[in-house]
């Protein structure tokens, strides 16, 4: 097809790996931290695989995109109550559906896109602390 669609491969397969690590390793104290570091090795290896060194940009930056999207969510959720198990659950089922994605030619670019968007948007609709206990005070 091109260098085009196997660059895509390694960025949407990039954002899984770091939404894969994100969820697993979102309730450690240094969770963010570790997952990026994690999700860019991931990264590393798997753009060599798909693409050689060509394929290597696209696979960090999917990477960084994906575990930094993904703690943002997976924090916030914990934050609210969510447990550890289920958090990891559906954040790597995601994962495996966003791989899965990442193989359809310009999905991949799309991913890269959309996560963090999504991601954004549900950091800011994120209700006030605390806001029921004023309430309660008047």
């Amino acid at each position: 097809m091109g260098d085009w669609y196997e660059i895509g491969i390694t960025l949407g397969l990039g954002v899984a790996v770091g939404l894969l690590l994100a969820g697993v390793l979102a309730a450690w104290r240094y969770g963010l931290v570790a997952s990026t570091v994690g999700a860019l090795l991931v990264g590393v290896a798997a753009g060599l695989v798909v693409k050689g060194w060509l394929g290597l940009p696209g696979a960090l930056a999917g990477a960084l995109i994906g575990a930094v999207s993904a703690s943002l969510i997976a924090r916030g959720a914990l934050r609210r109550g969510a447990t550890q198990g289920g958090t990891a659950f559906l954040v790597g089922s995601a994962a495996i559906v966003v791989a899965l994605l990442a193989l359809i030619p310009v999905v991949g670019y799309v991913l890269a896109v959309v996560v963090p968007t999504v991601a954004l948007r549900r950091v800011r609709q994120e209700p006030a602390r605390h806001a029921g206990l004023r309430t309660l005070a008047k």
